[in-house]
């Protein structure tokens, strides 16, 4: 198909302003169809010389999930410490993770060494592994959108002591923590612009050479 519908075109871009980072969870459970699904669309994505490099991780027992929990407290009090007078105060007020309740948690690696793909691609730019699990990511955050599921990415961790906790191979780099689930309510505006955090841009800033 070569150009797709005006419909289609403006439910797509209703599907990326509804696409928001979700902190605050239902703790309803998710069906594993629909979960699939979802985590299927990894499979559509591109990546660097066709090399897949996801590596994806249900944290779902509850020792892995505790350790996750206690690494992300452990980091979210550091990452206070480094702020002052009224962006310590905002920043103590925010929900940084749904990590609490979220039904479905999933750790996101690339796999720095990989035979697939044979390297194309990825000699020159090694970080391209890495891009192509970004991408794979932002399709499977779309497709659980338009199933009504909500995603938070929390980057508030400690990757190495996180990657220690699941027993991951060496090789393996953390890209993403994920937390899935219904979200308790619904905005096209995200979190931290409605807590005064920081504000979106109106329009693209762009150079030419």
């Amino acid at each position: 198909m070569s150009q797709f519908s005006k419909d289609f075109q403006t439910g797509l871009r209703d599907l990326m302003r509804w696409r928001r980072d979700v902190r605050r969870f239902r703790r309803d459970a998710v069906e594993e169809a629909v979960l699939q699904d979802c985590l299927d669309t990894f499979l559509l994505s591109p990546s660097v010389g066709l090399s897949e490099p996801w590596r994806v991780i249900r944290v779902q027992s509850p020792g892995a999930r505790a350790a996750a929990l206690e690494n992300f407290t452990t980091a979210n009090a550091q990452a206070l410490a480094g702020y002052e007078s009224d962006k310590a105060r905002v920043y103590a007020g925010l929900k940084l993770s749904g990590m609490q309740d979220a039904p479905v948690q999933l750790a996101i690696y690339c796999d720095e060494a990989t035979d697939k793909g044979a390297g194309l691609g990825a000699g020159t730019m090694p970080e391209m592994r890495r891009y192509s699990v970004v991408g794979a990511i932002t399709h499977f955050w779309l497709a659980a959108r338009a199933q009504g599921l909500g995603v938070g990415w929390v980057s508030i961790l400690d990757p190495e002591q996180l990657s220690r906790d699941l027993d991951v191979p060496a090789d393996w780099a953390l890209v993403a923590y994920l937390c899935v689930g219904w979200p308790e309510t619904a905005s096209d505006t995200p979190e931290l612009e409605l807590a005064g955090w920081e504000t979106r841009r109106p329009t693209l800033p762009t150079e030419v050479r």
